[in-house]
């Protein structure tokens, strides 16, 4: 066979290949984005689902709030404040002492309670009668005062820890150039609350701050006192505590009515505007 002859064989076999076997490509195929794409759209969506429940489960971020009961918080009765205070006095802690009076007595958010400063109440080496702070949340400053409990509670604490001014009156684990942490002055008060037999669940830190506006209102009924009050301490109007001591008086003069219709009723007393002629 001739040279013409061979060229001839080998375009003929070159050709049948490429149509019986397509083109000649590398051994590696290269994947087509395009390709890849249009199979992903028309994949049944079984199959995607399949896919979602094979992979692995990704562990669940348990919430802040889970197990613990969140809202407003009940303020305490006298009969819990005194009970506190005596197991603190028996119990010998003067700081906890201390810090609980100053809190009842001066109406303050956990953040101002822990961040007071020794001069802040005691300038001069002694409780005064009343002391000015100022709060972080409004920056406003707040003047309140002291009874002679909390400042004999105050003084048997700096007299046993030695403070000096410009430190922090109530220091924690961090060392003794830092101040408490709110975190934990709540695990604090929840220490005080359930060592008398209540549930720490259903008080917190305002559950103190609280507590003197509402025995105020019990007390004297006078509800313009306890709004001056908490205004003095927040800048908004009308604040939870002002709306339940609002509650709290309409209740007990509703029973105080309630109570004198029925003895008038019982003594068979009428109403002084019976009795009364029209003209």
């Amino acid at each position: 066979m001739s040279c013409l002859g061979h060229w001839l064989h080998a375009v003929c076999r070159h050709a049948l290949r490429e149509v019986c076997f397509g083109p000649k490509t590398d051994l590696i195929p290269t994947p087509d984005p395009v390709a890849h794409a249009s199979r992903l759209l028309t994949e049944p969506r079984s199959m995607a689902m399949q896919d979602q429940v094979n992979a692995t489960p990704e562990p669940k971020r348990m919430p802040w709030n889970n197990g613990k009961l969140t809202g407003e918080k009940p303020p305490l009765r006298p009969k819990h404040v005194w009970s506190i205070r005596t197991k603190l006095e028996i119990e010998g802690r003067a700081r906890d002492l201390a810090m609980f009076n100053l809190a009842i007595d001066s109406k303050l958010r956990g953040c101002d309670v822990v961040a007071i400063r020794v001069e802040d109440v005691a300038a001069g080496g002694y409780t005064a009668d009343r002391a000015t702070v100022r709060q972080k949340k409004t920056g406003r400053p707040v003047r309140f005062e002291l009874s002679e409990q909390t400042r004999q509670a105050v003084d048997d604490y700096l007299r046993a820890t030695g403070k000096r001014s410009g430190e922090f009156l109530f220091t924690g684990r961090r060392g003794p150039d830092r101040g408490m942490t709110t975190r934990q002055y709540a695990r604090l008060v929840s220490q005080w609350i359930g060592s008398i037999g209540l549930d720490p669940r259903l008080f917190g830190t305002h559950s103190l701050r609280r507590t003197t506006a509402t025995l105020i209102c019990q007390r004297s009924g006078n509800l313009r006192a306890v709004q001056l009050l908490l205004e003095a301490h927040s800048r908004s109007r009308w604040q939870p505590e002002i709306r339940r001591a609002a509650t709290l008086l309409r209740s007990r003069f509703r029973r105080a009515r309630d109570r004198r219709d029925r003895e008038r009723r019982r003594s068979g007393a009428g109403w002084p505007y019976l009795h009364r002629t029209r003209q």
